[in-house]
């Protein structure tokens, strides 16, 4: 029965994707003719009677006689540069001959138009394309061509520090949502010949620039390619933000764990870079993609960097013991109380008894209680306006908290370790959402088998990690498969001097990231 109700259901998608290409190919794109008028009345029927699509159309030459049309998005392009670029040139150029005895019209975009980029166009949805991401486009009568002059200008956010990743010391800038200002930044900290940026137009219906950035001698072979590969089978109706990238390329759509990794900040992207990964853009969103990405990397920022090795070894240390907090101090607690008893030390099971004797619920429906109260509060401190979020958030849980603890529905020590649960969750904030999933994973393993129960998921998270790949990159590593050279930076950050190579997994193409022997020492002490 389910081998035909299979037959039906593919026939029915290969009928109707044919439908679907033999509805593209018969419908035959428009194209532009020699007519002014008729072209224009082309541009009316596509882009409709939108307010904002401004057309201006005026006579030029000796005598006038000419008859062009400048097309553009109000908001988009910039008006005065138009009228100084264009128009004025246009209109006023008294050595102009009659468009009519001009025989090619990429010579009136470079005797007049005073722009940079000025193109010849033949392609109507190019030429809509380029109109709709802020180009403004000249159309002359006689001429099945158009030109799209280079002249965006649109409302942006200035660089500002990042929101997600502030810093104590290191560059403050942060990327827009302005895909050119981004490459620029990115320009600006990494200032290499070698540094390629290409763009892609992807989504039917939105258009959305994406650009991928690498260095040309650093990256890892064929991982440019794979990237292209990965982009141009995307068929999307828009791509909003770059987690919709995300969501189409990475290894394991189905895994709680991310394989691409994301940031704000220019100068990490550029770090990242010169590993040997490579970087997405995406036009309309501040936070950078960059391939492949290791696990490690959730521990790492680029401030480890500027510090001194053994504060920034620390810190590491200090993030890895809040995720296994943050992931099993519920489950271990339940464990405890119910089936390990013997191991907590006896004062502290009596007083741990005296708190809980009035509780009506096992461990495990308190401490899941209680941890559904947390997200609540912590999701509502996020959705709601900042004047208020933090207040209510605060306030919410010392009341709640107090009030479970009066009301005999929760323990103290409960309290507690949610509360050092709710901490801990936030000081790596890229695997906020793994931790909380894996958190109700373990406390229910802990309520059937105890430690046990624990262990055994423990296994199967790793396992699960060891079989992830980032673009063919084994996703543990330099842990699995081990690579001793790589781990001076991994949970111990070493020195700069001391990282002579790039990392093997990454950077084979050009390991040596810098000359050795660089060591500091005082003055007379080598020679």
């Amino acid at each position: 029965m389910f081998r035909v109700i299979r037959r039906i259901h593919r026939k029915r998608r290969t009928s109707g994707g044919d439908e679907t290409a033999g509805g593209s190919e018969k419908k035959a794109a428009p194209a532009l003719s020699g007519g002014l008028k008729e072209n224009l009345e082309l541009f009316r029927g596509i882009l409709g009677s939108s307010t904002d699509i401004v057309i201006t159309e005026f006579n030029f030459g000796r005598e006038k006689k000419a008859k062009g049309a400048l097309l553009y998005v109000d908001g988009l392009s910039n008006k005065e540069l138009l009228d100084n670029t264009v128009l004025k040139p246009l209109l006023f150029d008294e050595c102009f001959i009659a468009g009519r005895e001009v025989s090619d019209l990429e010579a009136i975009g470079q005797s007049l138009i005073a722009a940079s980029g000025v193109k010849k166009k033949t392609d109507v949805s190019d030429i809509v394309g380029d109109m709709l991401s802020g180009n403004a486009i000249v159309l002359i009568d006689s001429f099945a061509e158009a030109l799209s002059v280079e002249n965006k200008k649109w409302e942006t956010r200035g660089v500002e520090q990042p929101v997600t990743e502030n810093v104590v010391r290191g560059p403050r800038d942060g990327f827009t949502e302005t895909i050119r200002t981004n490459t620029a930044l990115l320009r600006r900290h990494l200032k290499n010949p070698g540094l390629r940026i290409e763009t892609f137009k992807i989504g039917r219906q939105a258009k959305t620039d994406v650009v991928v950035a690498y260095v040309k001698d650093l990256v890892m072979p064929g991982l440019v390619d794979e990237i292209k590969k990965r982009l141009q089978r995307i068929d999307t109706d828009a791509v909003l933000e770059s987690g919709y990238i995300e969501a189409f390329i990475e290894d394991a759509p189905y895994s709680i764990f991310r394989t691409v990794n994301d940031s704000e900040k220019p100068d990490c992207v550029a770090g990242r870079l010169l590993e040997g990964r490579a970087a997405i853009f995406v036009d309309g969103t501040p936070f950078v993609l960059t391939v492949p990405m290791l696990f490690l990397e959730n521990f790492v920022t680029v401030e480890d960097y500027y510090q001194r090795p053994y504060y920034s070894t620390y810190m590491r240390f200090l993030r890895f013991l809040c995720y296994l907090l943050a992931v099993f101090s519920p489950a271990i607690y339940v464990a405890l109380t119910t089936f390990h008893q013997e191991l907590i030390p006896t004062k502290l099971l009596f007083t741990m008894a005296a708190g809980v004797a009035g509780v009506p619920f096992p461990a495990v429906l308190e401490a899941g209680i209680m941890i559904l109260t947390f997200d609540i509060l912590s999701e509502a401190g996020i959705r709601l306006p900042s004047t208020v979020g933090s207040a209510i958030t605060i306030v919410g849980a010392l009341v709640i908290g107090q009030a479970s603890v009066s009301a005999g529905l929760a323990g103290p020590f409960m309290v507690i370790i949610i509360a050092i649960t709710a901490v801990a969750s936030f000081v790596i904030p890229a695997l906020t959402a793994s931790s909380s999933l894996l958190r109700y994973f373990f406390l229910i393993l802990a309520a059937l088998m105890g430690g046990f129960g624990i262990a055994m998921g423990l296994m199967i998270v790793l396992v699960h990690l060891i079989s992830l790949r980032s673009f063919g990159v084994p996703y543990l590593s330099p842990f699995a498969p081990l690579n001793v050279s790589d781990l001076k930076d991994t949970f111990v950050r070493a020195p700069h001097w001391a990282m002579t190579m790039r990392p093997r997994v990454l950077g084979f193409l050009n390991r040596r990231r810098q000359k050795s022997g660089l060591r500091p020492s005082p003055p007379g002490a080598r020679k």
